[in-house]
């Protein structure tokens, strides 16, 4: 079983904070016969308008090593498969990752990273993870 971030849980009182409702933690998914991923967070929120659910699905990350690259790298990786998985089957699923505020005003701000995020259509929720709020969302 793969370890929770640090800062999954104010990931996900946050969430729950913008009224979405936590379907699973983590968000299992097979793709194959031999690979299943584990997605951090699974969430859903009904739109009262159109009495249809919003389905997100979340991985956190916390930006804590010694190098923001690397932690990217990896990151980025990780949420291209990811996406690729829901895709296949969990369609109705955006997928976003989960940064931290101070990440995200630093090393999110150079060249590559927001190369990276254009070039491929990154979503991100930016959070506090002293106040466990989600302080932006990046489509």
């Amino acid at each position: 079983m793969s370890a929770k971030d640090r800062f999954h849980e104010g990931v996900k009182k946050g969430l729950q904070k913008e009224q979405w409702v936590i379907t699973h933690d983590p968000l299992r998914i097979e793709f194959g016969e031999e690979d299943e991923v584990r997605i951090d967070l699974g969430a859903e929120r009904l739109l009262a308008a159109e009495k249809a659910g919003e389905k997100i699905a979340v991985e956190v990350k916390s930006f804590l090593s010694d190098s923001a690259l690397f932690d990217f790298h990896m990151a980025l990786g990780q949420f291209l498969n990811y996406r690729l998985v829901l895709e296949g089957s969990e369609k109705e699923r955006t997928l976003y990752l989960a940064v931290p505020i101070a990440a995200y005003e630093s090393f999110f701000q150079r060249d590559l990273p927001q190369a990276s995020i254009r070039q491929y259509q990154v979503k991100l929720i930016v959070y506090d993870p002293v106040d466990e709020v989600i302080v932006r969302w990046i489509s």
